[in-house]
């Protein structure tokens, strides 16, 4: 089961509390006060781990509490310091409080971490609290109480290329095609009901990953269809795929449903809209009205997209579309190489 988004709540060890405690040894008179201190509590650590790709084990184990310090003990001795926990999380996890949705952490790479809730101090012992005029304290201090929040995740799954299109426009079967990736194929609309990843292999060491979504329909940013909560997953993408189905079993409009999810991607955020986009006409092997091919193609070319006519079935065209991928990839890694030597230039 692909989970996403779940609330957590975490808190940091108690501190153990000092002691209160008088050194009593043979042959040594008025020993004075000897309480150790608590030992402090432990933290809870939230590392981003590449082996997990969901978060789902985090929905049916919410709670995670360290362990907390030990109490101090006679002729100073303190207590032993409570164990740190580590909640691991995937790539791509941001981290919000729930209270104010403020964006605390977003993971990015492997290993990462972050803390999310120190634990608590652990008292001082009678022993710290001795002066020249007050030689036998009879009091000590409590430890303090770990930080304690609830925090809420999302996952943003981390691709290079994201596909987008109607329900059935072929996304999956392309992802199935290109990559080693098996999502579920059939023919009827919404077949994909969670985010696919698949890594395309162009030899020589040279991969890229590609994320596929749910289908979106109009008014998906809204809510209708499965709505607006898988797009968040193609965010992070330096380019997008648009795959319209042209063949006449359809019986769409190409162009209009071309322009209804450019629609929907404006309405969800307008930097996604803008992205690189490459229009792919798919299922051209069951095309028997060139005219619906000519006219997407002609819309393309009036927004100065890229375009690509392509079917999974018989790989025509595939080929020459994972090129223009990697080359727009390239590309875009180089200008935005470029960017950052002239900021680092101009500071």
């Amino acid at each position: 089961m692909f989970i996403d988004r779940t609330k957590i709540r975490i808190q940091g060890g108690h501190g153990g509390n000092g002691v209160t405690a008088f050194r009593r040894e043979k042959f040594v008179p008025r020993g004075g006060p000897s309480g150790g201190d608590g030992g402090r509590g432990g933290d809870v650590w939230l590392e981003a781990s590449e082996s997990l790709n969901t978060l789902l084990h985090l929905r049916y184990n919410p709670e995670h509490i360290a362990d907390r310090g030990r109490h101090g003990e006679g002729s100073k001795c303190s207590g032993h310091a409570g164990a740190d926990i580590v909640v691991r999380v995937p790539i791509g996890t941001q981290v919000y409080d729930a209270e104010s949705e403020e964006l605390l952490k977003d993971f990015t790479e492997d290993g990462e971490r972050w803390l999310a809730a120190k634990g608590g101090r652990g008292g001082f012992g009678n022993s710290h609290f001795a002066t020249s005029t007050n030689r036998a304290p009879r009091y000590h201090q409590e430890g303090s109480e770990g930080e304690e929040r609830e925090l809420q995740l999302e996952l943003k799954l981390l691709a290079d290329v994201g596909l987008v299109g109607f329900p059935n426009a072929g996304k999956s079967t392309l992802i199935s095609t290109i990559s080693a990736a098996k999502p579920k194929i059939a023919d009827y609309p919404f077949t994909t009901l969670e985010p696919h990843l698949g890594v395309v292999d162009m030899g020589e060491f040279r991969t890229f990953v590609v994320a596929d979504i749910p289908g979106l329909i109009e008014g998906a940013h809204k809510g209708a269809g499965l709505g607006d909560r898988f797009l968040r997953h193609v965010e992070r993408t330096k380019l997008l795929l648009h795959l319209v189905d042209v063949s006449s079993l359809s019986g769409r409009d190409a162009v209009s449903d071309y322009e209804t999810i450019n629609r929907e991607l404006r309405a969800y955020d307008a930097r996604l809209a803008s992205r690189p986009q490459i229009v792919v006409a798919t299922k051209i092997d069951a095309l028997d009205e060139p005219e619906r091919l000519e006219s997407l193609k002609r819309q393309a070319a009036a927004d100065r997209r890229p375009f690509f006519a392509i079917s999974s079935a018989t790989r025509q065209g595939v080929k020459e579309l994972v090129g223009a991928m990697a080359r727009m990839l390239d590309e875009l890694d180089d200008s935005s190489e470029h960017e950052a030597d002239e900021m680092r230039a101009a500071s």
